[in-house]
């Protein structure tokens, strides 16, 4: 497969897998375990640094919401670029959650901290710390699922 069709695959992927953690997260926030995510962190620093009046409501929420997909598509579309070889759905799966745990280590520790959208996670509570690996790891293993059917050869 191409590096174009692993890029698209690995797009679609993406924007599945954010699906999955959105409804993750969603549960985690009903369940009062989750309050503040990742994007809307950004959000918070993009407001702080370019809209000192602040956003509306609505604004915060589509902004939050563009930033998550933009994120899932554009991580996922990095995953596809590097999964050059495919194996079983077990395999996919693990690889993905690999490369999410990994996604998330690389931001968390070095664009997040260096924007000011928070502290690195050597500085947080373990809690605080955990359910984002988790999230990234479903992310991952949900991206590897989707990716495996989309790259799959067809005859």
């Amino acid at each position: 497969m191409d590096a174009r069709r692993r890029a698209v695959a690995g797009m679609l992927g993406g924007a599945g897998a954010t699906l999955v953690l959105s409804g993750l997260r969603w549960t985690w926030n009903w369940m009062g375990l989750v309050f503040d995510t990742a994007p809307t962190q950004v959000v918070d620093r993009v407001e702080e640094v370019f809209a000192p009046d602040g956003f509306s409501p609505a604004t915060r929420r589509v902004l939050a919401a563009v930033a998550h997909v933009a994120y899932g598509v554009g991580t996922g579309a990095a995953f596809g670029l590097l999964r050059r070889e495919r194996g079983g759905k077990g395999e996919e799966a693990a690889v993905g959650s690999s490369l999410g745990i990994l996604a998330w280590g690389a931001g968390w520790a070095s664009w997040l901290p260096l924007t000011g959208v928070h502290s690195p996670p050597w500085e947080q509570q373990t809690a605080k710390v955990l359910l984002p690996i988790i999230d990234h790891a479903v992310f991952g293993a949900a991206w590897g699922l989707i990716f495996s059917v989309l790259a799959r050869d067809r005859a």
